[in-house]
């Protein structure tokens, strides 16, 4: 045989089987990897559940935890720890539970029923110290801030006792920028700072309008506070230094806003606000407050009584449209395969 036909033979089957290795890996590549977007979790108090939806379309992705996971009944408040797993406040249950942060699987009661006369656990937060601290009501009578080990979820003590916390349940709390304690009241309406070293009260930080009912905190993108008002459906804003009134960043009612319990400022630098009566998530322009769109429909995925809001940091799992294009992949792999074997009978 030719060396120079042979040799050229040789070279086409080489370039050939480059292309299969490659479309081999493509393939690979799209099928193992998460290719799709982090994801917007939202606790939907209704079926005490987690439900999942795609953080740029707010489709319905699933429902990451199932509907009493782990003896859950109403779920309000949530947090991440350091180990990268999730902890929600069990309401009725008077716990603090564990899930997988990766998966959404129930761990333990990291925080055990009754635990240090907790009841009604309301808001969590991890403080600076990596400790676990829990707003509620202790012995269903007195509004306390407690704090439990961040690693094991033992009781430490009460941090901040009833005497420094106006009455009604407060039901936010959040390490601000300075990284001491804020708490609401819906009563007295007021914003009130406690040192997160010692528990002492510090200060009314913020004041809000006579006949409003303070709910969610949140500090946001520009260092101010934002307050969701559960009674008159808007979300005031506080300069975070020092808790000036600033404006209305959302007016009431804006979009169909109704009940706010939970806003926070989304990868897109937008405002998220979970809407428990109307059962959706409603999003805002993250610079002027205007009404963008309702991000998350009613009830989608069986959302009812939307509470806390939350965006992944991990992709979710490949869509299945993604997974077709992988297939298509391994077999135009399959293809080129067939290619190889005809040359090689050709000319062999």
């Amino acid at each position: 045989m030719n060396n120079n036909f042979s040799d050229s033979t040789n070279m086409k089957l080489f370039n050939i089987s480059k292309l299969s290795m490659s479309l081999l890996s493509f393939a690979l590549l799209w099928w193992v990897a998460p290719q799709a977007n982090a994801a917007l979790l939202v606790g939907s108090r209704n079926n005490n559940s987690v439900l999942r939806y795609d953080e740029e379309t707010g489709k319905f992705i699933d429902t990451f935890i199932p509907s009493g996971s782990g003896g859950l009944n109403v779920t309000v408040g949530f947090a991440v720890g350091s180990d990268d797993n999730y902890y929600l406040s069990n309401l009725a249950g008077s716990s603090i539970e564990r899930y997988k942060g990766k998966s959404g699987d129930f761990i333990d009661s990291f925080v055990p029923k009754d635990s240090g006369g907790l009841e009604l656990p309301q808001d969590l937060a991890f403080g600076p110290d990596g400790n676990l601290y829990v707003a509620g009501t202790a012995n269903r009578t007195t509004n306390t801030v407690r704090r439990y080990d961040g690693k094991t979820g033992a009781f430490l003590d009460t941090f901040i006792s009833s005497d420094k916390i106006d009455p009604a349940a407060p039901f936010s709390l959040i390490f601000g920028p300075d990284n001491n304690i804020y708490l609401n009241s819906a009563i007295t309406g007021s914003i009130k700072r406690y040192d997160s070293k010692t528990g002492a009260f510090i200060d009314k930080f913020a004041q809000s309008k006579p006949g409003s009912v303070p709910g969610s905190l949140t500090f946001g993108p520009d260092g101010n506070l934002y307050v969701a008002d559960f009674k008159t459906n808007d979300i005031a804003r506080y300069n975070g230094k020092t808790g000036e009134f600033i404006d209305f960043f959302v007016t009431s009612n804006s979009g169909g806003l109704s009940g706010p319990t939970k806003q926070t400022f989304g990868p897109d630098g937008n405002l998220y606000v979970s809407s428990i009566l109307t059962n959706n998530v409603l999003r805002y322009n993250g610079k002027t407050g205007a009404f963008i769109d309702t991000f998350v429909p009613a009830g989608s995925g069986g959302l009812g009584k939307p509470r806390f809001l939350y965006f992944t940091k991990d992709a979710i799992a490949v869509p299945e449209s993604r997974s077709g294009l992988a297939l298509l992949a391994f077999v135009a792999t399959l293809s080129v395969g067939k290619v190889i074997g005809r040359f090689q009978k050709r000319y062999n």
